[in-house]
């Protein structure tokens, strides 16, 4: 799988560093649909913090990246889903610190989450 980062600059507002406007993904075999993740643990219980639950809810996904042969490098697009806007920060860091040097096309949504104690979820999109 080849990867075309589009990011144009002109006659449209610039990217930040964490994100790119477009991912092109040339020739992929395989694609993986990510249902919303959350920052539970393996009994499903959720983090007791913001933080936590950030870093459960990428382990939990490198788990089930992992169970299709795949890691976070494979990851194209990324929706994250906070119940307070103040996550906004918390969560793009966990996401940078997470992918590395690798940026995708994400969007973050503000949102009442089914559970009260469930404060971000996150879906993606893989390809190999």
């Amino acid at each position: 799988m080849d990867t075309v980062i589009h990011n144009p600059t002109d006659g449209i507002y610039a990217a930040t560093d964490d994100y790119v406007h477009a991912i092109e993904v040339r020739n992929p075999a395989r694609m993986l649909f990510v249902a919303g993740t959350m920052g539970l643990d393996a009994r499903g219980v959720a983090g007791t913090s913001l933080e936590r639950q950030l870093e459960l809810v990428w382990s939990n996904l490198r788990t089930i990246l992992a169970s299709a042969g795949m890691t976070v490098d494979n990851i194209v697009r990324l929706t994250s889903y906070l119940r307070d806007a103040a996550y906004v920060e918390a969560n793009g860091a966990a996401r940078v610190k997470a992918l590395g040097d690798r940026r995708i096309p994400t969007t973050a949504i503000i949102v009442q989450t089914l559970a009260e104690d469930w404060l971000v979820e996150l879906e993606i999109i893989a390809m190999a």
